[in-house]
């Protein structure tokens, strides 16, 4: 059997269920395509898209963590900031709209109205924006990361 990364496994049975889902009501396979190009995506892409968005709406210090072998929940985390809770939650809504857009699924937002702290799960990517002073308070950063070493910023 294949690894699919982190959120791979619940994405393959997911996509199995919803193809068979579809397949009992009668949609043409060229409907039922759009569920089969997800399953190409990748959560390097994800994540290649992702920092490509944090990055054309202005985010600062952005961080990407490799979560493989470290987590189950996902295969990346990234950890970015906005200089005011407007721009949070701008940054988060044009995000979730990319990927929904590019790869046909709606990510799962926490905090987004208040704009301190934006939470978005994609599955394989866990993107949290922050406010600075929210940043510095919590430095999510540092739970993740061995003692010592620093993630890769963009």
């Amino acid at each position: 059997m294949k690894y699919l990364g982190a959120g791979g496994w619940r994405r393959a049975a997911k996509e199995d269920y919803v193809l068979s889902l579809q397949a009992q009501a009668g949609l043409p396979a060229d409907e039922r395509a759009g569920v089969m190009a997800h399953s190409q995506l990748t959560s390097e892409k994800l994540l290649e898209r992702i920092l490509s968005s944090l990055s054309d709406d202005k985010a600062e210090d952005v961080v990407q963590i490799d979560l493989r072998g470290k987590s189950s929940v996902a295969d990346y985390m990234v950890i970015a900031s906005g200089r005011s809770t407007r721009q949070v939650s701008a940054m988060s809504e044009k995000l979730t709209d990319r990927i929904k857009q590019e790869f046909g699924f709606t990510s799962k937002v926490e905090g987004k109205d208040a704009g301190d702290w934006v939470l978005i799960d994609t599955g394989d990517v866990i993107v949290h924006i922050f406010r600075p002073e929210v940043r510095e308070f919590y430095q999510l950063e540092k739970m993740w990361l061995p003692q010592g070493s620093s993630a890769s910023a963009n």
